[in-house]
């Protein structure tokens, strides 16, 4: 098998050693940067610290379900996650390719097919613009991994609502994000999505964020459309 063109950042979260050990030996040999986990928690924080260009994940985890660590890491990282599980039957497939992974394989794997679809993975990745974890916009910080927002090195205290949609508008600079596209992202698709509740949120959150929340700085209301975050 030929050494990959560049030393890609892979990061496996995996609770079984001989697993890691053998992905360590597997990818490490081919000059791919690896990094390990043994826990969800461990793993996120492993995702904050080495931004990875692919993760391995697995699905059996001791403190989270893996499933439940793709939902998270989806929260703002774009890059590849290939599950590697035990699980086989199609139900914990389907829902993992919806809460956000790009592919899955089956333990017991050869390590041919796995390397296939790594160099797969990465080539369509190679096309994505990556959203950094963290965005700045004058004194205002969002840490989307965190999810912590500083104005002047000071961490700023928000709702989980009002945090989505910090999120969302920061992660789109410069473009409209309409009211229905936030409500999909705060409450999903079958919740409630009246425009006047999210106004409400957003004028909460600019008494937070803005210096002066009656002329807002960075979050700019779009007349009956929805909202535009700018930088100036």
């Amino acid at each position: 098998m030929g050494i990959p063109e560049r030393n890609a950042r892979i990061l496996v979260i995996d609770d079984e050693d001989s697993i890691r050990r053998a992905l360590r030996s597997i990818l490490s040999v081919r000059k791919y940067d690896v990094s390990l986990a043994s826990t969800a928690a461990g793993g996120i924080n492993a995702a904050i610290e080495t931004n990875p260009e692919l993760v391995i994940l697995d699905l059996s985890l001791p403190d989270m379900d893996g499933i439940e660590v793709c939902r998270e890491l989806r929260t703002w990282m774009t890059c590849p996650i290939l599950i590697l599980s035990v699980r086989a039957n199609e139900a914990d497939k389907v829902k993992a390719l919806d809460m956000g992974a790009d592919d899955y394989l089956t333990k017991p794997f050869s390590a041919g097919e796995l390397l296939a679809r790594m160099r797969a993975l990465l080539r369509r990745a190679e096309s994505r613009v990556c959203q950094p974890p963290e965005i700045q916009a004058g004194g205002l910080v969002v840490n989307l991994a965190r999810r912590q927002v500083f104005m002047e090195g000071q961490e700023i205290p928000l709702t989980r609502t009002e945090f989505e949609i910090l999120a969302m508008l920061a992660q789109n600079i410069d473009c409209v994000v309409t009211y229905r596209m936030l409500a999909e992202k705060i409450w999903g698709g079958d919740e409630e999505k009246d425009p006047q509740l999210i106004r409400v949120h957003v004028s909460n959150l600019r008494k937070k964020i803005e210096p002066d929340h009656s002329l807002p700085c960075f979050i700019h209301t779009e007349p009956g459309i929805g909202f535009r975050f700018t930088v100036q």
